[in-house]
């Protein structure tokens, strides 16, 4: 049991309070008020004082490569647009091995934690020839040593360069053996239950990496299994290019032919799409993940968030790969979102409160989850703590929930509960030792781009 006493600043996500408790029994919070009563004998709850903390839900990242973590400010493409750093770094992911997994997910589920993210999704799609195919495996068992709330997704690439598409044929699969393992992790590890700390979803890479085929068999697995599905959509206009060239179809179009749209389908980016594109979205009530770091980063554009939020499209924000954010920072993230759009659309093309509201109740949406995103009885116990008396806040007395977006400063959370654990207190991760998760991380980074 725990007991955040005395919140100074309360956003609920539904509403906001200042000087109350909130109660949390096992998974779920169980109370919110003032002064609340500890059930059950005196000093049998852990109690955090949060009178100099903005408390809010924990963020959901809607948008990873975990294993990209290892490949961060890499010189030679620093400066490259999408498809020339997929192209040369192809070539180091060649190398991928079950260490590199194990702590490339244990450094991109760290910053996670610490940067307030309590439920993440992964997008892993790199299975090299030779290796374990255990990778999602992996990912899973690293992130519930450290405490995430992990929802991967099972990628996959069937079209190799001999082919015609992108990635090198060392690094795809054939079909029947993507399919095989999709099944194979649904039926082992998808918890469809309240709370639960692992689903799984499937997300063939892209257009430009998958055949049409696989795009309409994975689809015929989710409806079986209940599965979500996400994938990349209208990142690059060279992607565009790419669809007209290969199937004479825009992307959403070659989407919606292999029945990629509905409430539970979520696309990564949705940059380049046209005013009738996301009236489809509208109407099929189809999700997009907002990436605006990794937008910057590769000078990919601007995705159209607030007409998207004004039109009840659901939206919500990832991190994506580290090798094209070089961070797994959501906090700071929910900042680059305001100011891109504000840099973009004016002064007032977005609040900070849609920005947060995006971040988790937009993200659990295309998640597919009820139990996440909100402070609220009853609901999963996932909550972080930023402490606000240092001087990074220092004169935001006006408005600390919006200081959450605005200010700039450290992207530590004082601490962060998942799932009623406290799986970061006093901005140090409790369930892992940082130390070694940084040691090892550098030695797997040093060796795979060694191996090129």
């Amino acid at each position: 049991m725990i007991i955040l006493r005395n919140i100074h600043s309360l956003y609920s996500g539904n509403d906001e309070a200042t000087d109350v408790d909130v109660l949390i029994e096992g998974n779920r919070i169980s109370g919110i008020g003032r002064n609340l009563a500890v059930p059950g004998p005196a000093g049998g709850a852990e109690i955090i004082d949060c009178s100099r903390c903005v408390v809010m839900p924990g963020l959901v990242n809607a948008h990873h490569h975990f294993y990209q973590t290892l490949q961060r400010c890499i010189p030679s493409v620093q400066n490259e647009p999408l498809f020339k750093w997929l192209t040369a770094l192809y070539e180091v992911w060649k190398h991928l091995d079950e260490d590199a997994v194990h702590w490339s997910t244990l450094v991109a589920c760290g910053e996670l934690l610490k940067s307030g993210c309590t439920t993440s999704t992964d997008q892993f799609y790199v299975f090299p020839r030779g290796t374990s195919g255990r990778f999602i495996d992996v990912e899973i068992e690293a992130a519930s040593a450290i405490g995430l709330r992990f929802q991967p997704t099972r990628g996959s690439m069937s079209l190799g360069r001999s082919q015609g598409g992108l990635p090198p044929d060392e690094v795809v699969q054939t079909e029947d053996e993507i399919l095989a393992d999709c099944e194979r992790l649904i039926e082992q590890y998808h918890d469809p239950g309240f709370g639960a700390m692992v689903r799984i979803a499937l997300g063939p890479c892209s257009p430009f990496s998958v055949s049409k085929d696989l795009l309409v068999r994975t689809r015929n697995l989710a409806d079986r299994t209940g599965a979500l599905l996400h994938t990349h959509i209208a990142e690059t206009a060279d992607e565009e290019e790419y669809c007209l060239e290969a199937y004479g179809m825009r992307p959403v179009e070659l989407m919606e032919a292999c029945g990629w749209l509905g409430p539970d389908v979520w696309y990564a980016h949705g940059i380049h799409f046209n005013d009738h594109e996301l009236e489809v979205l509208k109407k099929s009530g189809t999700g997009i993940c907002h990436c605006p770091t990794s937008n910057m980063r590769l000078g990919s554009g601007a995705a159209r968030v607030p007409e998207m939020i004004e039109m009840e499209i659901r939206v919500g924000l990832g991190v994506d790969g580290s090798a094209s954010n070089d961070s797994s920072d959501m906090l700071a993230e929910l900042r680059n979102c305001f100011l891109l759009h504000r840099l973009v659309g004016g002064g007032g093309a977005i609040t900070a409160r849609q920005v947060i509201d995006i971040a988790t109740r937009g993200g659990a949406s295309l998640l597919a989850r009820d139990d996440i995103g909100t402070i609220a009885e009853g609901r999963a116990a996932d909550v972080i703590g930023v402490d606000i008396s240092g001087i990074s806040h220092a004169g935001a007395i006006h408005d600390y929930i919006a200081s959450m977006v605005i200010c700039g400063g450290s992207h530590t959370v004082d601490f962060s509960i998942v799932n009623g654990v406290v799986v970061v207190r006093d901005g140090h991760l409790t369930q892992v030792d940082e130390a070694e998760v940084v040691r090892k991380g550098n030695e797997a980074a040093l060796r795979m781009i060694s191996a090129r």
